[in-house]
């Protein structure tokens, strides 16, 4: 994954989730790649606030 890949709002909602991001980072590629592809099609910052919460509450 290079550093253009990741969408600039599931970044900054990331880097507001540090718990979240930890999670993020311990992905295996494909789901990383889910992430992101979910992260593609996220049409509203609440969306993306959402998707973040996901993987906040992943144990």
């Amino acid at each position: 994954m290079e550093k253009g890949d990741v969408p600039l709002g599931f970044g900054f909602a990331l880097a507001q989730d540090p718990g979240a991001m930890e999670r993020f980072a311990a992905l295996t590629e494909a789901e990383r790649q889910a992430y992101l592809d979910k992260a593609r099609a996220v049409s509203s910052k609440g969306e993306m606030q959402a998707l973040v919460s996901q993987l906040s509450a992943r144990n």
